[in-house]
């Protein structure tokens, strides 16, 4: 088994390829900091807008290091936190605009990557989510009736029977699914973009470490950037930044991929439309079948670690692999004989409302995309499109989302945010376990830590 190692998509299609170091102080009209998602997505809409424009992407390791290169591959139009938080500052229709926004992108990704020639190993086979116990049951119907009485949202609800003949998950008692998301090899698409906006003439430094963001300028390890615009794609790494450190808790995220598996799994299992599968536990779980007929799973492993530190190349802690096999071997018991062959983790950033956000201060020339909190594949498309038309100066549609320019206030200081971090997913650790023992209404911890955390 490999551990660490970036994640298995990267070591699946090799190492990445080397770019130069920023060769010392230079001008440029827009500067991106984070040769991830959201800062090729953006370079390549401003490129593709204005091909004049002078763009350079600074990054600290190479492209697609981060969460773009380690995720659990789901491209799903799920909104981060929800749509009904938008709905009291800015109305019912504002939010249903928001999904439909969402929907749209997950198919502008697909059409870029065909048009860009970038095989992803997409297949766009909706998002499956699944309830296995009857505090689950009860959640999934009330998530069910709720999602159904907004527009663009498409959910259908299963009953175990039409559930388990879509994916065969071990206890199904009801799930849902709707069909606006697609399985993606995520380190393909980053390295892909990546090309493509080389193609367009953006320039990406790499091994170049910004340290801090000024109005106007990039401080970096190797020289100043100085431009016109900057733009901050650093999601989970955005602690390291200075003055940044309680902006975004970085959450950690791990995955373990199995080895291929045989027919005769697969033809138990039914996993056969390119869906991705989703339970609804608190300390919730993601998967997808892999286009060489893997099941990669992830969750949270160990959620936080103290003072915002980030892993460097994804090593993960055994006890978290133990987690993830007991999990997918709950879920696929004809899974038990099979081999793990990878496990890697990855940092993601998370607000203190759980809601991302995208931006622009004019005053400072800064921009700035992130905290999509899981959400990051299809979010950092339509980020890149925002913040794209937001420098040009384009009164779009996607400008005027509800999530542009939002804000909220920071972290708390440590060792308060490690203490709460770590109690709280014990809590929910804790509601699960009673759960599985056939509690048949949610736990109240669970309850109390929604409310603590903003997720309720």
């Amino acid at each position: 088994m490999i551990n660490g190692n970036v994640s298995h998509w990267w070591e699946q299609i090799g190492e990445p390829k080397q770019r130069p170091e920023l060769p010392g102080n230079i001008t440029a009209d827009v500067a991106i900091v984070g040769a991830g998602y959201t800062g090729l997505w953006t370079a390549y809409y401003l490129a593709q807008a204005r091909p004049d424009l002078d763009i350079v992407i600074v990054e600290q390791r190479h492209a697609g290091y981060g969460a773009s290169g380690r995720n659990g591959g789901w491209l799903t139009s799920a909104m981060t936190g929800g749509r009904a938080q938008y709905e009291p500052t800015h109305g019912r229709d504002a939010a249903e605009r928001f999904q439909r926004a969402m929907n749209e992108t997950v198919d502008e990704v697909i059409r870029v990557a065909a048009a860009e020639g970038i095989d992803a190993d997409i297949k766009k086979g909706g998002e499956f989510n699944v309830a296995y116990t009857p505090a689950q049951e009860a959640r999934i119907r009330a998530f069910a009736a709720e999602e159904q009485s907004w527009k663009y949202t498409d959910l259908e609800l299963l009953e175990a029977p039409e559930a388990t003949a879509k994916i065969n998950v071990a206890g199904t008692r009801a799930a849902v699914w709707h069909p606006h998301a697609a399985r993606i090899q995520p380190a393909k698409l980053a390295a892909g973009l990546a090309d493509a906006v080389e193609r367009a003439g953006v320039k990406i430094y790499e091994r170049t470490r910004v340290v801090e963001i000024e109005p106007h300028r990039l401080r970096t390890t190797h020289g100043t950037v100085s431009a016109e615009y900057i733009v901050r794609a650093t999601e989970g790494f955005t602690a390291g930044l200075k003055g940044l450190k309680r902006l975004w808790l970085p959450m950690n995220s791990s995955l373990i991929a199995t080895e291929p598996l045989v027919p005769e799994v697969w033809d138990e299992l039914h996993w056969s439309e390119g869906e991705v599968l989703g339970d609804f536990a608190h300390v919730y779980m993601y998967a997808q079948r892999t286009a060489d007929d893997r099941i990669a799973i992830g969750g949270r492993g160990v959620p936080y670690k103290y003072g915002s530190q980030t892993d460097t190349d994804g090593e993960t802690a055994l006890e978290t692999v133990e987690t993830l096999s007991e999990i997918l071997h709950r879920f696929f018991p004809a899974t038990r004989g099979a081999a793990i062959d990878h496990v890697w983790s990855g940092v993601l950033g998370v607000p203190r409302d759980w809601a991302a956000t995208v931006g622009l201060d004019r005053e400072t020339g800064i921009a700035w995309g992130g905290g999509y909190v899981g959400t990051g594949v299809t979010s950092t498309n339509l980020a890149g499109r925002t913040i794209s038309d937001l420098i040009l100066g384009h009164d779009s549609e996607i400008a005027g989302l509800p999530w542009v320019n939002h804000r909220v206030r920071k972290w708390e200081p440590e060792p308060l945010r490690w203490i709460a971090t770590k109690g709280l997913y014990a809590a929910y650790g804790m509601a699960d376990r009673t759960e599985l023992a056939g509690r048949e209404k949610t736990s109240p911890i669970a309850h109390l830590a929604d409310v603590v955390t903003g997720r309720h």
